[in-house]
């Protein structure tokens, strides 16, 4: 019972540091951008361990085993990424996109995937139109 509470308290606390982390993260980094990284990835480990932490005290302790903590944990780890990158695309495609700090590419695009759409539909606009008496 002593090496199943250690276990479970190591998990706890290993959950509540990257919980610390995430929200640290979120609350101190400069932009949109980087301050997903602080909810997407270290938060949803965070609370992942917490449950996970849960989910073994429940079936250790009073023999009850839960399937809710692993199904809250894979709900979080299968949405928290598609919801990063719905924000991430919305804050493109308002125009969001601030890099100046960025190396150059080489090409006459930048770094946003939305750079290369817009430098398409920019040709297009610059193209001559074939001649019809041809």
């Amino acid at each position: 019972m002593i090496i199943a509470d250690a276990v479970i308290s190591l998990i706890v606390l290993v959950g509540a540091f990257f919980l610390f982390v995430g929200s640290l993260g979120l609350a101190k980094l400069p932009d949109l951008m980087r301050r997903l990284h602080g909810p997407t990835k270290a938060t949803t480990l965070g609370i992942g361990s917490m449950l996970i932490g849960s989910m073994l005290y429940f079936w250790a302790v009073e023999g009850n085993p839960s399937i809710h903590e692993p199904l809250i944990t894979l709900f979080l780890v299968l949405t928290a990424p598609v919801t990063a990158q719905m924000i991430a695309k919305a804050h493109i495609l308002r125009g969001g996109r601030a890099q100046e700090g960025l190396p150059g590419t080489g090409r006459p695009v930048g770094w946003a995937t939305l750079d290369a759409v817009e430098a398409d539909e920019r040709s297009e606009v610059t193209r001559t139109p074939p001649n019809p008496r041809a």
